[in-house]
């Protein structure tokens, strides 16, 4: 009895939540790569100097030093690439699917996975319009991912919190892409 008096105050303590899946991965890449009748996954292996420069720029490594990018093709022609990408916040983890378009920028957006904790602020966020002012973004581009300043009038403040954590994913993203992409793309 003692032990679990224990488990459950270190649990408070540390925040846990469960994770829910609020869009299947499948779902969210038909969605950013649509028409697509073939998919192929590169990973990029990055060197220690490549994970740093990452680092640097956005302040995020991913895990193991392994970028993975997903490929979409109808036939013989690229619909695009996507990738997913997982934000750590206090609250728990948040995934982020970012799809890009052949010439390279953003196709769309989609939270894949939150907390329990944050599914009401990630689907109040995504209510609001978060997703729509990624579209068009490019790496290296000015003004950055934008969409918790694009719904800060039209949500609450934790829906806007969680709007900044997948304006993180975003920029991740953009900038793996941006770096990494190029030199893996056949």
């Amino acid at each position: 009895m003692n032990f679990l008096i224990r488990a459950a105050a270190i649990a408070a303590m540390l925040h846990i939540t469960p994770i829910v899946v609020l869009v299947k991965r499948p779902d969210a890449v038909q969605a950013l790569l649509p028409g697509a009748d073939a998919y192929v996954a590169r990973e990029v292996h990055l060197s220690g100097t490549d994970a740093h420069r990452l680092h640097e720029a956005v302040d995020w490594s991913p895990e193991d030093g392994v970028l993975v990018f997903y490929g979409g093709t109808a036939g013989s022609t690229s619909v695009g690439a996507l990738e997913f990408v997982r934000v750590d916040t206090p609250h728990g983890p948040i995934e982020v699917a970012v799809g890009f378009t052949p010439q390279g920028a953003v196709r769309g957006v989609v939270v894949t996975k939150a907390t329990v904790e944050m599914k009401p602020w990630v689907l109040e966020a995504v209510a609001a319009g978060l997703t729509d002012h990624y579209r068009g973004l490019k790496p290296g581009g000015a003004g950055g991912a934008g969409g918790a300043a694009g719904i800060a009038s039209r949500a609450g403040n934790l829906a806007v919190y969680v709007a900044g954590e997948a304006d993180k994913g975003v920029a991740r993203a953009l900038a793996a892409y941006g770096a990494f992409y190029n030199h893996v793309r056949a």
